[in-house]
C-alpha cells in the first residue's frame, strides 16, 4: 500500500466514523422533533459516501478498510430501519 492511499483512507474513515457517531447520537432528538425524513436523507447520504469509499478500498486492495467501511454501512442500514419503524 502506498502511504498516500493509507493516509487518504485513514482520513476518510475517521471522518465517516465521526459523521456516523454524530448522526447516531442526534437521531433520537431529530426524530422527536419530527425530522425523520431529514434523518433518512442524512443516513442515505452517509451510506452512499461510505459505499463509494469502500469500493475505492476494494480497488486499492485494502481489506481492513473494506471491512471497517462495511461495518459502518451495516450500522447505518440498521439505523435506517429503526427510523422507518418510528
Amino acid at each position: 500500500m502506498e502511504r498516500k492511499d493509507f493516509e487518504f483512507l485513514s482520513n476518510e474513515y475517521a471522518q465517516a466514523l465521526q459523521a456516523f457517531n454524530a448522526i447516531e447520537g442526534q437521531a433520537p432528538t431529530i426524530v422527536a422533533f419530527g425530522g425523520s425524513d431529514d434523518l433518512r436523507v442524512f443516513v442515505d447520504q452517509f451510506i452512499e459516501m461510505a459505499s463509494r469509499t469502500k469500493e475505492l478500498a476494494v480497488e486499492r486492495e485494502e481489506p481492513h478498510f473494506v471491512e471497517w467501511f462495511e461495518e459502518l454501512i451495516r450500522r447505518a442500514e440498521a439505523l435506517r430501519v429503526e427510523i422507518v419503524r418510528q
